[in-house]
C-alpha cells in the first residue's frame, strides 16, 4: 500500500505540474437591446495563442500588432463557437471592433460583437463551446443583463447550452457557483498540494525527535479539523474583501506567494520546526490563497449583491471540496501510518517531492519563466 500510494502521489505530482496555474477563463457580458443582443467577450490572449496562434516571432510576448493582424481569425474562431437563439430561432452574430484589456492574470482580447434576433430576446438560449476542445478545463463565466436585471452563469463542457428567461432571480447562478468552487478546489493543485503538506502529519505524532503513529484515530481528526478550520476561516476572509473589492494584489504576486506556502508547508514536515503550531500556518497562508480563490470572481465585473451570490456559492463549494478531501485522505492516511514507512516514504519524500515541484512553481511565477517544457 505504501509503495502504491508513492506511485500514485507521483503520478499526481506529475498531472499537477502541467495545470499548476490560474485555471483558464474568458467573461462574456450580453445585453439585451430593441434589435437583440449587445456583446462583449474578453478571452485571454494564451489561450487564443494555443487556438489560432498570435505570438508570429515566437518571442513569448503578443504584441498588439501580432494580434491586430490575426483579428479576423481570432473573431472567426471565437464566433464560430458561441450561438444564441431567440423564440426558437437563430441570432446571428456579426463581428465590432476588438481591443485588449488587462484582467488580474493577464492580457486579454475584448471581442465587441452584437446578434439580431427575430424574436425578443425574452427567452435567450446560449451555447458556449469555446476552447473546451483544447482544455476541458477551461470555464466561460456569463454576465446577462435584461430589463434591468442581471444573471450570471458558468459555462462548462457538461453545461454548454443554457436558457435564460427575461426577468430571472439573478440566484440562478449559486448552485453553479457552488459546483465551481468545488471543481476550482479539486484542480487548484498548489491549493490541494498545500493542504495535503499539512494533513500529512496529521495522523502522526512527534515525541523525542521522532515520529510515531498518533494514538487514535479522534487524535488525528482533531487534529486535522483544527488545520483546516483554521485555513478555511483563512481564506474566507480574504476571498470576501478581494472579491468585494476592498483587497486587490497582482495576480502573479499572489500566485507566487501560494507556491512559497506550498514549499514552506511541506518542508516544515521534513524539518518539523512548526509541527505544533501547523494550525497557525494553515491560517497565515490561508490569506494568500484566499486572493488566489478571489480571481474568479474578480474580472465578471458583477454589482456587489451578485458578488455576494456568487461569494457565497463559490465559497460553500470550496468548503465542500475541502471537506471530502479530508474525509477521503484521514482514514487512508492513519491506516498506513501504522507501517514503519509511513514517516519516511510517505511524509518525508512524499513532502520532498511536493516542496520540488512548488519550488519550480515558485520560480516560474516570480520571474515569469517556463521551466517545465510540458506546462500549459
Amino acid at each position: 500500500m505504501i509503495r502504491l500510494m508513492a506511485w500514485v502521489l507521483a503520478l499526481w505530482l506529475v498531472a499537477a505540474a502541467a495545470l499548476a496555474h490560474k485555471a483558464s477563463d474568458s467573461y462574456l457580458s450580453l445585453e439585451t437591446t430593441a434589435a437583440g443582443v449587445a456583446g462583449r467577450w474578453d478571452i485571454a490572449l494564451r489561450d487564443l495563442d494555443e487556438a489560432v496562434g498570435l505570438d508570429g516571432d515566437d518571442d513569448g510576448a503578443i504584441t498588439w500588432g501580432e494580434l491586430r493582424s490575426r483579428a479576423a481569425a481570432v473573431q472567426s474562431y471565437a464566433l464560430a463557437r458561441l450561438k444564441l437563439e431567440s423564440g426558437g430561432g437563430p441570432c446571428p452574430l456579426a463581428p465590432g471592433e476588438m481591443r485588449v484589456d488587462h484582467h488580474s492574470d493577464g492580457a486579454y482580447a475584448v471581442l465587441g460583437f452584437a446578434a439580431r434576433c427575430a424574436a425578443g430576446p425574452e427567452r435567450l438560449t446560449v451555447e458556449y463551446r469555446l476552447l473546451f476542445d483544447l482544455d476541458p478545463q477551461h470555464r466561460g463565466l456569463l454576465r446577462l443583463t435584461a430589463d434591468g436585471t442581471t444573471q450570471t452563469a458558468v459555462f462548462a463542457p457538461t453545461a454548454a447550452r443554457q436558457v435564460f428567461e427575461a426577468g430571472s432571480a439573478p440566484w440562478r447562478g449559486f448552485v453553479q457557483y457552488v459546483e465551481e468552487g468545488i471543481w476550482h478546489i479539486w484542480t487548484g493543485y498548489d491549493h490541494l498540494l498545500f493542504l495535503l503538506s499539512l494533513l500529512l502529519p496529521a495522523v502522526l505524532v512527534r515525541e523525542a525527535g521522532a515520529w510515531r503513529p498518533a494514538p487514535r484515530f479522534r487524535d488525528a481528526l482533531w487534529d486535522a479539523v483544527r488545520i483546516v478550520t483554521a485555513f478555511t476561516l483563512a481564506h474566507s476572509l480574504t476571498l470576501s474583501l478581494a472579491a468585494l473589492g476592498y483587497l486587490a494584489l497582482p495576480a502573479r504576486w499572489v500566485e507566487a506567494a501560494i507556491a512559497a506556502s506550498v514549499v514552506a508547508a511541506a518542508l516544515n514536515n521534513i524539518f518539523p520546526l512548526l509541527h505544533g503550531r501547523r494550525a497557525r500556518l494553515a491560517f497565515l497562508f490561508g490569506l494568500v490563497h484566499g486572493l488566489g480563490f478571489a480571481s474568479v470572481l474578480l474580472d465578471l465585473g458583477l454589482s456587489p449583491a451578485l458578488r455576494l451570490v456568487g461569494l457565497a456559492g463559490f465559497n460553500l463549494g470550496v468548503e465542500a471540496g475541502q471537506l471530502v478531501l479530508v474525509a477521503g485522505f484521514l482514514p487512508l492516511a492513519y491506516g498506513l501510518s501504522r507501517s514503519p514507512w509511513y514517516p519516511p516514504a510517505a511524509l518525508r519524500w512524499g513532502s520532498a517531492a511536493i516542496a520540488l515541484l512548488a519550488g519550480v512553481w515558485l520560480v516560474e511565477r516570480g520571474f515569469d519563466l517556463k521551466l517545465l517544457s510540458f506546462q500549459s
